[in-house]
């Protein structure tokens, strides 16, 4: 219902309007407008649709003075106080009322198509407007009534907070296709293949170094540690083969042939 001191809005006007007298409803059937005389309407004016509050109002005007012919209040739509009818989109049929509270049914057409799809659009569109209202009243209400959320603590309560103790997770390592913990080679990198156990064991030379440090134990004397002198021979002492000739004694044998200083 419309409250007393809203403000009235207007929604539509549409200039050229005709209204008809239409017989009474004989069973549950829709409207037709091909019942009506539409050659010669029984009233011509203008059409200016407001809103007051959630209500509508269909208002036909006289075209120069304005003079209020008739008016339809509309709470719902679609809905009783307009419908449509079954045979042609431009007509319609409305239930006006006067300040005693008594109605009647007219029928209305539009001349131009787009005027009654205007009109149409006007009413849709308002109370889609007033069904949205409904639904945000509905949810402040419902948000005051409802029960409060209590978030301060009781009396002697208390929180631990652990920051900064989180375990750290030991990523695992990236494993070979093997499965032995082995890094893949890099890209592009070539790997030696392992020596042949087939392969001769005669051309391997092993790698010495001739030392000086090497002791030796005198056998005269357990007590003394000689210190050996380095040999030329990297290759160990061999013996000699039996054809050998063997090897010039330590001392120099005094001959004749020498010549003494």
């Amino acid at each position: 219902m419309a409250a007393e001191g809203e403000y009235e809005s207007i929604l539509c006007v549409k200039p050229d309007v005709n209204v008809y007298r239409i017989p009474p409803r004989a069973s549950n059937r829709a409207y037709r407008a091909a019942d009506w005389k539409l050659d010669t309407p029984d009233w011509s004016g203008r059409m200016r649709i407001t809103a007051k509050g959630n209500v509508a109002f269909i208002k036909l005007e006289d075209k120069v003075s304005g003079e209020l012919f008739a008016q339809a209040p509309v709470k719902e739509y679609p809905g009783i106080a307009v419908e449509t009818v079954s045979d042609s989109s431009r007509y319609f049929v409305l239930r006006i009322q006067d300040d005693s509270g008594r109605s009647a049914f007219i029928g209305v057409g539009f001349v131009d198509r787009g005027d009654a799809f205007d009109f149409n659009v006007s009413l849709q569109d308002h109370f889609k407007w007033v069904k949205q209202e409904i639904e945000i009243n509905k949810s402040s209400q419902l948000g005051h009534s409802g029960p409060k959320l209590d978030l301060g603590f009781k009396e002697g309560q208390t929180i631990t907070l652990n920051i900064g103790q989180g375990k750290k997770k030991d990523k695992p390592r990236p494993q070979s296709a093997g499965g032995f913990g082995l890094l893949p080679p890099p890209p592009g990198g070539k790997i030696a293949p392992p020596p042949s156990s087939s392969s001769s064991n005669h051309n391997i030379v092993p790698q010495t170094t001739a030392t000086g440090c090497l002791l030796e134990l005198d056998t005269s004397n357990s007590n003394t540690v000689v210190q050996s002198k380095p040999t030329s021979d990297l290759w160990g002492d061999f013996s000699a083969p039996a054809t050998s000739a063997p090897p010039p004694s330590s001392q120099p044998q005094n001959t004749t042939n020498w010549i003494q200083f």
